[in-house]
């Protein structure tokens, strides 16, 4: 996996865990997750791009 391949999902791990951490401190907010899953995707893009 390249660098910024590997800083992508070390971003949308870290994300995960941030959003997480609202959600059950402050409650949950659809923005955040939206976002979140956004982010997913573009990670999972990337990856298949690198793949292929």
């Amino acid at each position: 996996m390249p660098g910024s391949t590997r800083t992508m999902a070390g971003l949308t791990v870290g994300g995960l865990v941030v959003v997480t951490a609202y959600s059950v401190t402050l409650g949950s907010n659809g923005w955040l997750w939206f976002t979140w899953v956004v982010l997913m995707l573009v990670t999972l893009g990337a990856l298949a791009a690198r793949g292929s």
